[in-house]
Parts: structure tokens; sequence; C-alpha cells
């Protein structure tokens, strides 16, 4: 555990509490996708099926739990309770062109020939990727209510944290996985553009909106 971890997590955990409290409170997932949503319910569940073989430390159970649970909690939300909100038209991306070659990608590189390992690099692989549905779906809307895009900075900022949190362990620990630094930073150039967007509008007051 370093700084750069616990506030990635602490970044991690506040972008699902910030989605979950906008559905609840508006009764609403309008501009939401569903799709990432299912992606990464996908994530937790292929990442901690080792809650059912090992125990690290309380820490580590409990983020985990929450982790799943909120995540089926939001699928369930936008797909099932406030299912007459969602947007579906807009909510258009082939997920089968990230889940497909993700699959591939964990069968063939990965640091382990087993099926824990393979499921958990197929985690690593599609976590840098999910967010992908979100942000297409961004770019057909032309907009984003300010609360999702706090979620989105949220759920950046904690992909960022975390490449300190490799480069620390790095260091200090001799810690270097290379599945998972290049994961990471995927994923955090994928959001580059809307950090951008995020400094630049959102932060000044302004509704987030793609240039026509």
């Amino acid at each position: 555990m370093n700084i750069f971890r616990l506030t990635g997590d602490l970044s991690h955990l506040a972008a699902i509490i910030i989605l979950l409290l906008k559905i609840w409170k508006s009764r609403s997932c309008a501009g939401i996708s569903g799709k990432s949503q299912i992606l990464f319910a996908m994530v937790f569940t292929t990442r901690y099926l080792d809650l059912l073989s090992s125990f690290i430390s309380l820490y580590n159970t409990c983020m985990k739990m929450i982790y799943i649970g909120c995540a089926y909690a939001t699928v369930y939300l936008i797909y099932m309770k406030f299912r007459a909100t969602y947007d579906g038209n807009h909510d258009s991306f082939r997920v089968e062109f990230l889940v497909v070659p993700v699959g591939g990608l964990s069968v063939l590189i990965n640091h382990d020939f087993s099926f824990m390992e393979i499921l958990w690099t197929f985690s690593i692989y599609l976590e840098s990727v999910a967010i992908l549905p979100q942000l297409f779906m961004i770019s057909k809307t032309g907009e984003a209510e300010t609360i999702t895009t706090h979620y989105l900075f949220c759920l950046g900022l904690y992909r960022a944290l975390y490449i300190f949190n490799w480069v620390w362990r790095y260091y200090f620990e001799g810690f270097f996985d290379m599945i998972a630094i290049v994961a990471g930073v995927v994923q955090t150039i994928l959001y580059c553009d809307f950090f951008y967007l995020y400094v630049t509008k959102v932060l000044k007051g302004k509704k987030l909106s793609l240039p026509a």
C-alpha cells in the first residue's frame, strides 16, 4: 500500500458513488452507457474470483466486494429499475469488438497459462477499454451532464494515479508488471481529450459539449 494506490482506490470509489447517486437521485440513467457498465461488471467479476480462494486483507476484501456489488447494482438500475430512461439508441458501441479481441489477447499474452491468471489478465485488458462505449455515447450526443463528467474524471484520475503506484512499487519494492502498466497507460491515454475538456470547460462552470 502507498499513497498513490490509496488515493487511486478512493478516486475509483468516488466515481462509483457519484454514478450511483446520479442515477438514484435523478431517477434516470440518461447519458450513461449501460454497455460500459456491463463491461465493468465483467472486469470486476473476472478479476476478483480470488475472493473464493484467498484472503489478502480486510481492506482488500471489502474493496473487491464493494466494486462487484456496485457494478451489478448500476447494471440493475440501468436495465431494470430505470430502463425507461436508458438511451439505447445512442449507446450503440459494438462491445463484441472489444470483448473478443481482449479474450484472445489474454489467452496469448499472460503471466501464466492457467484459468485464474487468464481471467485476471482478461480483466486488466478489458478495463483499459471498458470506458469506450461511454466516450462513444458522449461523442454521438455531443454533450454530457456535469455530474457525469465528474464521474468520468474520477475514473480517469484513478487510472492515472495507478500509473504512479506502479512507478512507486518498481522503485521501492522492485515490483514490475508489464501487463498492468501498459493497460493502465492505454486507459489513461483514452481519457486525455476528456481531461482537457473537463479542465477547460467543466471546472469553469460550463457544460461539456463537443464541437459541432
